[in-house]
Order: structure tokens, then C-alpha cells, then sequence
């Protein structure tokens, strides 16, 4: 494709540039608009320069891509409700054998929910278990936030569902989830071995413990557990990262507590629940119960010794168990639960059964999520509401921007040069291709480098055979995603576990971008390398 007349080459840079720039870097001091919309704002500027017209705008937008991205989204949530991520975070811990046994199980867990749930949506949920179990053992955080997310990239690589760019490649090349699967799972594995061992290597002596000191990791405890409530990865306005911290504040914030409050006078002994129903008769109430000892003539009396307020928020389930009936409504509202989480979890399995018979991807993920959401038979607004629309609606901005990027015949005219250096079907070809890709990736972003190369490399590849052409996408998936560990900036899911260590009331923790690098650029390489070698 030859290039555009020079004014719409220069308009189409400028419009790609303020994207670009936004999208890397959301809080410049200049515009500290966010990447949803500078996504939005690159796209207007496609459509007023004229680079696209506004046909050409609305035709960029894959519809599928969103529609898939929505299905998984809801399913996710409805997987948090069911409980599923709570059990995740008692696995952590569970029987552990000391800080290497909890690293090699932080990168399993990491790596397999990752791969069914997306990277992002398992960093936003594991990193606050995992520096829970770190504080409390007083071991370092970074080895294993570092775990945390380098698995969580690794893992999601091996499915079209694990990350953004692998929804792109698996719907425009026309991979089928299997396909997919089987290509790259040996990578991923393989990748995900020389991952940890990279890790304890570098990290040998700080997650050393001597045998006077050796202590099993004991589990969390269940009220941490339950205390931590999924919340989809979003476009931040604001998710601010130079060069040496994530953010500029180290400081974390405090969560509101929204929870039974017992407010008691000093010495004085808080009675039981039990107690407190059997002696408020004259004061009851639906859900509270509150008792106040005042003396008896009448008299204000300031001494707090002798005064003592009790409020007590009941949830439902203990009035039911209070209750000399309420054994059977317990009993029963139990296993109604049971069931309904049995049946989040089997919808759940026959979507991923769906996908990988080879149903269209989009609509499996859309037909889980209406099902689930009828099978609640409830409101579906508080949890379709936990969809990150924000980020949807940064797809639909990047789309219309990188189309019209296109059309400037600037990535065509680049790609041309690199053409013959990068030939599928040669190991020299593979190793220029995936320089190529892991520097943009860095510099663009995994999604956007995708879709400026995807139908270049692979209609390049589909030259020499269709089975290079296949291999040409994974090449392409596999490069791009573990791109993602080269640095803090690299991937989405580092910054979601950087910004949720940081925010961890009481426990925040600041990853710095050297800290990262030291571990993320001998990582990044080796895996690349090896699992170039085992796409199939």
C-alpha cells in the first residue's frame, strides 16, 4: 500500500500520536484526560481531519471483540459471586511449605486463572491475598507481585480469552479456541517452568529461611478472605507512573468499612449475641438490637464505667439460626446457595467446552452471561454494573484510531522494509519478527501493535503456506503478551497489580519500575526465546 497524500499522512500522525501518548502515559501534566478518552479523542480526530469518514469510523469497531469482551466480563462476575476467587485465594496459602512453595504456587494459580479469566481480572483479585501473606510472615512483597503478574501474562497467553490482544488474533485470523489452546499451551508451560526458576534464582536469598527460622505459610484467615470483593480492571482516569514509582503517592488508602458496628464504654464486657436478644425485649427491632444501662433514680450519671451502647447488625442468616424454627429455613437457604454456585460453575465449563468444540467464541461468551444472569432471577443491574465499560469503549476509540493510522499507509510502507527479514518459515525470519514485536508492544502497546501487524505478518505467511499463516497469529500472540514482563509499562495487568498493591489498606506496598526491570528483561527474553520454539 502505497502512502497517503502528505496532508492526511501528517493529520492521521498527529491523531495516532495523541493516542498514543495518552494511552501509554493517561496523566500527562497537559492533558490529564485518561486512556478511555484519549482513545475517544484520537478517533474524533481521524473523523475531522478526514483521514476516515464517519462510515469508515463506525466500520473499524469489531463488534465481536466487544461482544466477546462483555460475555467473559459478566461471566467473571457472576465467578466472584459464586465464591470462585475466594477459594482461589485459600489455595495460596494452603499446606504451603515456606516462600518458595508459596512463589511456585502464586505463578500456577496465577498462570491457570489467567488463562480462563484474563490476566487483569486475576491481578486485580490475588494481589491483595498475596500481600496479606507476605506481611504476615514479614517476607519481602516484590518476589511475588513479580510472580503475580509475570504468570499472569505467561498464562494468559495460551487462550484467545486470556488477554485483549489474543480476542483480536483468535477473531481475525479465524483460530478456534482449540486451535489456539493446543498452539501455544506447550510454550505457555514450558515458559512458565524457566519463569520460576528465574525467580528463585534472582530471588534465592531473600526467600531463603534458616531452619531455626523455617515456619509453615499458615492459610489466611477466612474473614480476610471474604473482606475482599472483586472489582473489574478499568481504564483509570488517573494511574499516574514515572519512572521510579508506580505512583507518586506510596501512601495507601483507607476503605470505607461498611460492617456491624459495636460501639462500647470502657470496662466493660460486649455480652454475646445470645444475651443481647434475651435482654432487649422492651427494645426490639427487625435487624439491631441495642441495650443501654442508665441508674436507676433518674440521675445523670457521666461516669463511662457504667454506661454501655451496643448496637448489633444481624445478618439475615443469624436470625434465621436464632430462631427456634429457623434451623430448617437455614438449612434450606444453604443449600439453594450450593446449588446456584454449582450451577455458575457448570455454565461457566460448558461456555469453555463451547469454545473449544468450536462455537463462535463471542456468542458462547454472550449466551453464559444471559444465562447466568436469568438464573439469578433478580435484578441484573448491581452486577452488570461491575462491567468495565470504560475499557470497552477504549476498544471502540482504538479501533477507529488505529484503522485510520492505517490509512495514512505509514505501518504498510514500514512493514514492506521489514518483509523480507522477517519470514515466517526461517528461524532468522522468526527471531527479526519477534524483535520487531517485543519493541513495539513496549513502545505501542500489545493491542494496538497487533492490529497495525496482525494482517500484515499473516498475509505475508499465508504467501508461503496456510499452516505458517496459523503460526505467523501465534508467533504474534505468544511475542506480544509476554512482552507484557519487560517492564512495569508493558502490560495492563503490571499496572493493576502495582495500583492494587499500593492502595492495600494497612499492607500497600510501592513496586518500583527498576525493581520490575531487573527481573522482567532476563525473563522477558528467555521465555520469548524458548517458547518460539514450541508453537506449533
Amino acid at each position: 500500500m502505497a502512502l497517503a497524500p502528505p496532508p492526511k499522512v501528517v493529520l492521521g500522525s498527529v491523531a495516532f500520536a495523541v493516542f498514543w501518548v495518552l494511552a501509554v502515559f493517561p496523566c500527562v501534566p497537559f492533558l490529564p484526560i485518561g486512556r478511555t478518552a484519549g482513545s475517544l479523542l484520537g478517533a474524533m480526530l481521524m473523523v475531522i481531519f478526514q483521514v476516515l469518514t464517519p462510515d469508515q469510523a463506525f466500520a473499524a469497531i469489531d463488534i465481536p471483540i466487544l461482544g466477546l469482551l462483555f460475555g467473559t466480563m459478566v461471566v467473571t462476575v457472576f465467578l466472584e459471586r459464586a465464591d470462585l476467587f475466594k477459594y482461589l485465594g485459600k489455595l495460596l496459602s494452603w499446606k504451603s511449605r515456606g516462600p518458595k512453595d508459596l512463589l511456585c504456587r502464586i505463578c500456577l494459580i496465577s498462570a491457570i486463572s489467567s488463562a480462563f479469566f484474563t490476566n487483569d481480572t486475576s491481578c486485580v483479585v490475588l494481589t491483595e491475598f498475596v500481600l496479606k501473606i507476605a506481611r504476615q510472615h514479614n517476607l519481602p512483597p516484590y518476589p511475588f507481585l513479580l510472580a503475580l503478574a509475570s504468570s499472569a501474562n505467561i498464562g494468559s497467553s495460551a487462550t484467545p480469552i486470556g488477554n485483549p490482544q489474543n480476542l483480536v488474533i483468535a477473531i481475525q485470523g479465524k483460530i478456534s479456541f482449540g486451535s489456539f489452546l493446543t498452539g501455544i499451551l506447550p510454550a505457555m508451560l514450558v515458559g512458565l517452568v524457566v519463569n520460576v526458576v528465574i525467580l528463585i534464582v534472582i530471588y534465592w536469598r531473600v526467600l531463603t529461611i534458616h531452619k531455626d527460622e523455617e515456619d509453615p505459610i499458615s492459610e489466611v484467615a477466612e474473614e480476610e478472605i471474604m473482606s475482599h470483593q472483586f472489582s473489574p480492571a478499568i481504564m483509570t482516569h488517573c494511574a499516574s507512573f514515572n519512572s521510579e514509582e508506580c505512583s507518586d503517592s506510596s501512601e495507601p488508602t483507607n476503605n470505607l468499612q461498611n460492617s456491624s458496628q459495636v460501639h462500647t464504654m470502657t470496662n466493660q464486657t460486649v455480652p454475646s449475641l445470645s444475651e443481647v436478644q434475651m435482654g432487649v425485649s422492651s427494645t426490639n427491632s427487625k435487624d439491631s438490637t441495642t441495650t443501654t444501662n442508665a441508674p436507676k433514680d433518674g440521675t445523670n450519671d457521666t461516669n463511662p464505667s457504667k454506661d454501655v451502647a451496643i448496637v448489633v447488625d444481624r445478618p439475615k442468616e443469624a436470625r434465621i439460626m436464632h430462631s427456634s424454627e429457623g434451623k430448617e429455613d437455614y438449612l434450606s437457604i444453604k443449600w439453594k446457595r450450593i446449588l446456584w454456585k454449582s450451577c455458575v460453575y457448570a455454565i461457566t465449563l460448558m461456555m469453555l467446552i463451547a469454545m473449544l468444540l468450536g462455537v463462535n467464541m463471542a456468542w458462547a461468551a454472550i449466551a453464559a452471561a444471559i444465562i447466568l444472569v436469568v438464573l439469578d432471577f433478580k435484578d441484573a443491574g448491581p452486577s452488570i454494573d461491575k462491567v468495565s465499560y470504560s475499557l470497552l469503549i477504549f476498544f471502540c476509540g482504538m479501533f477507529i484510531t488505529v484503522d485510520g493510522f492505517k490509512k495514512t499507509g505509514i505501518p504498510s510502507a514500514l512493514w514492506d522494509l521489514m518483509e523480507p527479514y522477517s519470514r515466517i518459515d526461517h528461524a532468522t525470519g522468526i527471531a527479526v519478527l519477534a524483535v520487531v514485536i517485543l519493541v513495539l508492544s513496549n513502545l505501542a502497546s500489545n493491542v494496538p501493535t497487533v492490529l497495525l501487524l496482525g494482517a500484515r505478518v499473516a498475509a505475508s505467511a499465508a504467501a508461503i503456506s496456510k499452516a505458517d499463516e496459523k503460526k505467523a497469529w501465534l508467533v504474534l500472540a505468544w511475542v506480544s503478551t509476554i512482552a507484557g514482563n519487560f517492564s512495569l509499562l508493558g502490560s495492563a495487568a503490571n499496572l493493576v497489580v502495582c495500583e492494587q498493591a499500593r492502595r492495600a489498606p494497612n499492607i500497600g506496598y510501592t513496586l518500583t519500575f527498576w525493581t520490575h526491570l531487573k527481573f522482567g528483561l532476563p525473563s522477558t527474553l528467555i521465555v520469548t526465546a524458548i517458547g518460539l520454539t514450541l508453537i506449533r
